[in-house]
């Protein structure tokens, strides 16, 4: 009996580990869906009440650091039991970076609502969008230990590259024809950036849930397609602007 008891409360503890994590991760997406549409109604009190609410993510990082230090020391869990321990720290702590770069988001937004709005917001908001479907699956598929969900969303971050270079190259294009214009497109090439990022961070949770099932990362080098490095704006001499992409 006193076997049975140890084996059922260290499951407890494994199944409160797991739903701090999902509630994390569903506290993250809501925190970027609201930092973007935020950004879309140009509505700053919304944008401070996603600031206000990091501090809850960051809360419950500090909680699943101390259960998984617990589970470490007490119970020495070797196999399965020490991959979801070691994936749960680790996913823990992408999740609370992905609620920084939401908060970050937010933060542009009493900046930008000075200013008259430019057409590139759509697809920043469209990128946020995007990565916040990632943020979904990935969540879904840790939960239901699913690798080929979990690859899905590790392909979706090539999607994730071109939409961010080609926002890149659009709002350069936008400061190179009217000056008024820096401001506010610095300000959402910052916003594309932060969610460009969270697009990373997911798909790092998508290779700790292949790290979990498999007891292994991914073999494959993740492909990046993220070309505003090599992206160049020059005016053309008729006055109008050149973009050029990567270098042939």
């Amino acid at each position: 009996m006193t076997s049975d008891h140890i084996v059922k409360a260290f499951d407890d503890q494994l199944n409160r580990l797991e739903h701090t994590i999902a509630e994390m991760g569903g506290l993250a997406e809501t925190q970027l869906a609201d930092a973007i549409d935020a950004l879309l109604k140009r509505d700053s009190e919304k944008a401070a009440q996603v600031a206000v609410a990091d501090a809850r993510i960051d809360d419950m990082e500090s909680e699943v650091d101390q259960l998984a230090v617990s589970l470490l020391a007490l119970r020495q869990p070797m196999a399965s039991d020490l991959r979801a321990i070691v994936c749960a720290l680790k996913t823990s702590a992408i999740i609370e970076r992905i609620g920084d770069y939401a908060k970050n988001v937010a933060k542009r937004t009493a900046a930008l609502s000075e200013f008259p709005p430019v057409p590139p917001i759509l697809p920043v908001a469209r990128l946020g969008r995007l990565a916040q479907e990632m943020i979904k699956d990935v969540l879904d598929s840790y939960v239901s230990r699913d690798v080929e969900k979990a690859e899905m969303v590790r392909e979706r971050d090539k999607e994730v590259d071109t939409l961010y270079t080609s926002i890149f190259r659009e709002l350069l294009t936008y400061m190179m024809e009217d000056a008024r214009n820096i401001t506010s497109c610095t300000h959402l090439l910052f916003v594309a950036k932060n969610i460009e990022r969270i697009g990373d961070h997911t798909t790092n949770i998508a290779e700790n849930v292949h790290f979990l099932v498999e007891g292994r990362f991914p073999l494959d080098e993740r492909q990046k397609d993220d070309g505003s490095s090599f992206t160049v704006v020059r005016p053309t001499p008729k006055g109008g602007d050149a973009v050029k992409g990567r270098p042939s």
